[in-house]
């Protein structure tokens, strides 16, 4: 089974910076991709960054220019930099695996348990 371990949530000032990990172990085979999205209280968990197997990036529009991802095959780790920090990115935010099993083709979507991050003075 996968395991997807968050950390580096925490509480900051608006316009501070955080760095959110998520190592991903068990059963990996090979990744479509990695993601980070989040939810906020009383709101629908909301994509916000994602890097492709293949390496290219896509992030939500209210992120593009603050938040950065990046991934460490080696470590079967993806990164989080987020910088500028503002209220409305209060949430929790949850890692996100999609990876294709070679055992019968199978794709397989996984979630972390969530890491809290709070921009607040």
């Amino acid at each position: 089974q996968v395991q997807l371990m968050e950390s580096g949530g925490g509480l900051v000032q608006p316009g501070g910076s955080l760095r959110l990990s998520c190592a991903a172990s068990g059963s990996i085979f090979f990744i479509n991709a990695m993601g980070w999205y989040r939810q906020a209280p009383g709101n629908q968990r909301e994509h916000v960054a994602t890097i492709t197997g293949g390496g290219s990036t896509d992030y939500a529009d209210s992120v593009k220019g603050r938040f950065t991802i990046s991934r460490d095959n080696a470590k079967n780790t993806v990164y989080l930099q987020m910088n500028s920090l503002k209220p409305e990115d209060t949430a929790v935010y949850y890692c996100n695996l999609d990876q294709r099993s070679p055992f019968g083709n199978r794709r397989i979507i996984s979630w972390g348990q969530g890491t809290q991050v709070t921009g607040s003075s």
